[in-house]
């Protein structure tokens, strides 16, 4: 039996034990594994180092490696996302919608966990703890398939979760962590359907259409961002400023960063040398359209490929619109179903673009960066979802629940 076949079974055989653990002792382990991951930094950043020396060695992009990187902080903020999980409410059990037939049954939802979830990322060792938080608290067991980048820390994680479980006498087999990096392993685990109820994937495009186009087992979409901004000819200019930078260069390598940018030609020549003017200090390279590349100091002229680009880069795609409903279509074209934001004083170009804009989250005078589990008070997010079955956006506790039918009777039988 293989490793991958023996983490499997192992999470389908403890998803019935995590089914009927009670909200108290689900709060508990997260409580206390959140300590533990605290009480346990320094080995884990040890770890996370020798995955940060190999991604420096092999030239790994910056965005990237800022993926990979764990210091204090970091580790700080997954152990609160994990406390602020256990703060939240529970919702398996929930009896939703029951409904009383002429026939005298009582017909209901109970919400239930999924069962057993896969995940499948690249180089995030925050990940590990996230997927394992939510998948814990929905009861759910999930086996994790992290990137060989980011396996040292991925094991320092997932060891302090087991002895978490150890200690309060849940099954470690709650969390399984498929250490070979094998393509071969990989496009197995994606079809695993025997052991795996569910499967996300979460990294860039390549991984998701990998796992889209050839897995077995059910698959939420997540991930990819060309997220846009589109500055209204009713927009704050320094409002408009201070959000682009931020939702550009914040953090260059995460899913939700601006990487496109429409600007209303109203405006487009006041505007875009003022942006130029805040973005030198990040040397962002700019790659425009004709017009934008005409009032620019320094873009170059953007492709077609451009419009479409996840950079995870300090590079940004520029173009100039004529119009609100132009800006839609050209965003509608291009985007990843992720997150889209509107820059403007007006209502009304407010209204029409969160209504007709095609994506999981949509924004009006905010940066995208807020697009975030842990921002949207879900503690941690398993992915964001941008497909619209059966979740969408950032995807908490709700998101890794199903339901069954629960019907009351009292001797009806069918005529």
């Amino acid at each position: 039996m293989t490793d991958l076949i023996r983490i499997c079974q192992a999470a389908s055989a403890a998803k019935y034990e995590l089914a009927k653990l009670n909200v108290t002792k689900k709060n508990e382990v997260l409580l206390d594994t959140a300590n533990r991951l605290m009480q346990h930094a320094d080995e884990i950043i040890e770890a996370n180092g020798l995955d940060m020396e190999r991604a420096k060695a092999k030239n790994m992009p910056e965005g990237l490696q800022d993926r990979l990187r764990l210091d204090r902080d970091r580790i700080a903020g997954i152990a609160e996302g994990l406390r602020q999980l256990a703060m939240l409410e529970d919702p398996i059990g929930d009896v939703v919608e029951m409904k009383k037939r002429p026939n005298g049954l009582l017909i209901g939802k109970r919400i239930v966990p999924v069962g057993v979830i896969g995940v499948i990322y690249e180089a995030r060792p925050n990940v590990t703890a996230d997927v394992f938080a939510l998948c814990f608290k929905t009861g759910n067991a999930v086996v994790c398939k992290g990137g060989s980048d980011a396996m040292n820390s991925n094991q320092a994680i997932v060891s302090v979760i087991k002895e978490s479980l150890r200690e309060n006498h849940i099954t470690e087999d709650a969390i399984g962590l498929i250490a070979d990096g094998s393509r071969e392993t990989t496009r197995e685990f994606m079809k695993m359907n025997q052991y795996l109820d569910l499967l996300i994937p979460r990294g860039g495009a390549g991984l998701i259409r990998s796992v889209v186009e050839n897995a077995t087992v059910p698959v939420i979409e997540t991930g990819t961002g060309n997220c846009h901004i589109y500055v209204d000819e009713d927009a704050d200019f320094e409002m408009a400023l201070d959000i682009v930078e931020n939702a550009k260069t914040q953090r260059i390598g995460v899913c939700n960063a601006a990487e496109s940018l429409l600007v209303h030609r109203a405006v487009a020549e006041t505007f875009l040398p003022m942006l130029e003017e805040r973005l030198k200090k990040h040397q962002v390279e700019l790659r425009g359209d004709q017009d934008a590349v005409s009032i620019f100091k320094g873009a170059v002229l953007a492709t077609e490929e451009d419009w479409g680009k996840e950079y995870l880069d300090y590079k940004m795609s520029v173009k100039i619109v004529d119009s609100l409903e132009e800006a839609i279509s050209h965003i509608n074209k291009y985007n990843t179903g992720h997150s889209e934001a509107i820059i403007t004083n007006n209502y009304q170009h407010a209204e029409v673009f969160l209504n007709d804009v095609d994506a999981a989250c949509v924004y009006v005078n905010a940066s995208t960066r807020f697009t975030d589990g842990f921002e949207f008070g879900f503690g941690a997010e398993i992915g964001i979802s941008t497909q619209k079955l059966h979740a969408r956006g950032p995807m908490g506790l709700m998101a890794l629940t199903s339901y069954k039918y629960v019907i009351y009777g009292n001797g009806q039988i069918r005529k």
